[in-house]
């Protein structure tokens, strides 16, 4: 739930092809390396999951673009709204503005509750998104696949609850505490990064 890459060009003819072959290639620039990957199991009814994103602002100041982090979907059976969030940050990710989106719903998680799929509208008008356009997608169910799809990927994974994080292919549940998760988010982060 990222933005996508950018494509890389295809590699040119190898060197000694052609009439050109005398001269020396110039050097290139490294390709950059490919992000650390933090997949972050949420719902934007979630108080954890609200009280996680000072973890994911600390997470993101530190590492800045050698960690890509991502929202993954598993709206929770006991949270009526659940579901049409996650749809609607979908569709908020589409018009460019997922993250800011994701935050102003967490921010107000318990008036989601009460107010549903009218707050998710209210919400992408505040941050300038196309509502009209959210409250149709949320009608049409044009994201329900993406979401089901990242809720079974969860669950087949072990998920069972949220916030729960996974990098390095290493899980950490978030759902009981979040005391000493960055610490240990970090330390994987920065084993990888070494290479190891």
């Amino acid at each position: 739930m990222s933005d996508p890459q950018p494509a890389r060009p295809s590699p040119g003819a190898a060197p000694g092809e052609g009439a050109e072959s005398h001269r020396a290639e110039p050097a290139r620039p490294a390709e950059p390396a490919e992000p650390i990957v933090l997949d972050v199991w949420c719902e934007l009814q979630c108080p954890d999951c609200r009280s996680s994103q000072t973890d994911l602002h600390a997470l993101r100041a530190r590492y800045g673009d050698a960690l890509e982090i991502r929202i993954r979907h598993f709206p929770l059976e006991k949270h009526k709204h659940a579901h049409a969030a996650a749809q609607a940050l979908e569709e908020a990710i589409v018009q460019g503005r997922g993250w800011p989106y994701a935050e102003a719903v967490l921010a107000r998680a318990e008036e989601l509750g009460a107010r549903g799929e009218v707050l998710l509208v209210e919400t992408a008008q505040e941050l300038g998104l196309d509502a009209e356009e959210m409250d149709t997608a949320l009608i049409d169910g044009r994201h329900i696949l993406i979401v089901d799809a990242d809720q079974a990927e969860g669950k087949a994974i072990g998920v069972s609850g949220t916030p729960t994080y996974v990098i390095g292919g290493e899980r950490l549940d978030g759902g009981k505490t979040q005391e000493g998760l960055r610490e240990r988010i970090e330390a994987i982060a920065d084993r990888l990064l070494a290479g190891g």
